[in-house]
């Protein structure tokens, strides 16, 4: 599934093209949205009205991921390969452990 590259050098690509500071804030708000949001959808099963809350949180997310990618200037890296969909959260984990 890595294409031959370690974690390391899809988020340092993945950094790259996140450059631009409303980008990399956008981001750094958004992904997590997006990452809560999942679990929240399981639950919605269970807890009446908690989807509704999901739903919110996804969708403002990607809102954030767009808004973001337009300040930096560049289309997100999940157009061009879709496993960059799954190194976006590992991205913000290095950038809150100051790893990037």
């Amino acid at each position: 599934m890595l294409g031959g590259k370690s974690w390391e050098q899809w988020i340092s690509e993945y950094a790259g093209s996140h450059q631009h500071p409303v980008n990399k804030f956008f981001h750094t708000v958004g992904i997590p949205l997006i990452a809560a949001s999942l679990p929240l959808f399981v639950l919605g099963f269970f807890v009446r009205g908690v989807w509704i809350a999901a739903l919110v949180m996804f969708v403002l997310g990607w809102i954030f991921q767009f808004i973001g990618h337009w300040f930096e200037g560049k289309p997100p890296e999940f157009l061009r390969d879709w496993r960059f969909l799954f190194v976006g959260l590992r991205w913000w984990f290095a950038k809150i452990k100051g790893r990037v």
